[in-house]
């Protein structure tokens, strides 16, 4: 039931930043449904996925903000204050409220609730011989769903750095010379 609330809320999410007229207002709505999907993720019993969701949607969001913050200032011009001020508070209500429900959810530290955490803390340390049980969990049992973890974050990063990039080209008196 939490899941399709959560579904309803993204969709409604993405139609609101695709038919509002500011840029500022349609990144946050964006950023709700990132959120929306990192809670889905943990309803999903995937708490890897919400983290790297998290990192990803809390950089990209800092990044568009920054973004459009000097552009695109319609709302607090015209005085639209009071609506930006209750919109945000709508959406970090019920933004907390599916955190509440999902977070409840969750077992309590300790008590794995699946076969397969049974599985890996009984025969982890014998079947990979690493001292370590989080990195023989890790790096042996889950390895490409790490890599594709790191893959992620690797991608956000080169974004990141691809929209902060200066634009525009050296002149030839600016050029390094070797």
């Amino acid at each position: 039931m939490e899941l399709h609330i959560l579904l309803l809320f993204m969709i409604l999410a993405a139609i609101i930043a695709i038919e509002i007229k500011d840029l500022l207002s349609s990144v946050i709505a964006i950023g709700s449904a990132g959120f929306a999907l990192c809670l889905a993720f943990l309803i999903l019993k995937a708490p890897d996925l919400a983290i790297t969701q998290l990192v990803v949607e809390i950089l990209c969001l800092i990044i568009l903000i920054r973004a459009t913050i000097r552009k695109d200032l319609p709302l607090i011009i015209e005085g639209r204050w009071f609506f930006n001020t209750i919109s945000t508070l709508i959406f970090i209500a019920a933004f907390l409220l599916f955190a509440y429900y999902a977070l409840k959810e969750l077992p309590s530290f300790g008590h794995p609730m699946m076969s397969v955490v049974k599985k890996y803390l009984e025969e982890g340390t014998s079947k990979t011989g690493a001292v370590n049980l989080v990195t023989s969990v890790i790096l042996d049992f889950r390895a490409y769903d790490t890599l594709a973890e790191a893959t992620v974050l690797f991608t956000a990063v080169i974004g990141i750095m691809a929209v902060l990039r200066r634009k525009g080209r050296k002149e030839i008196s600016e050029k390094d010379e070797y």
